[in-house]
């Protein structure tokens, strides 16, 4: 089954009202360079679908780099039997060119970069 998806600014909607629950299923490195506020990490080199929160009243939404990796943990959850929502399209990188905000590491000066 293709994933639904939902378009960054959807989500940014969704996140901000607290209708969902945003998990990121890029690697610990990717994350700490790079993240959205209030996303959950559950890397998909180690993803566990019995894991993941569900079961509450707000559905689980997977995003990634691009949407590739968001599309297989989509894969993995249904193959578990484990009802989630929807996965980004486009991943972090849709995101960032939506201008939606970040927090992110600075490369030149090493420090935190927050564009809430």
């Amino acid at each position: 089954m293709i994933p639904p998806e939902m378009s960054p600014q959807s989500v940014a909607a969704a996140l901000s009202a607290r209708e969902i629950i945003l998990i990121d299923v890029r690697e610990p490195g990717e994350y700490a360079a790079a993240r959205i506020h209030g996303a959950l990490l559950f890397p998909l080199s180690t993803f566990d679908a019995a894991m993941l929160p569900v079961g509450g009243p707000r559905p689980i939404v997977f995003h990634c780099g691009s949407g590739k990796r968001s599309a297989k943990a989509f894969a993995r959850c249904e193959e578990a039997g484990i009802a989630v929502h929807a996965h980004m399209a486009g991943g972090i990188g849709a995101w960032k060119a939506a201008g939606l905000p970040i927090v992110e590491i600075d490369p030149e000066t090493g420090m935190v970069r927050d564009s809430k």
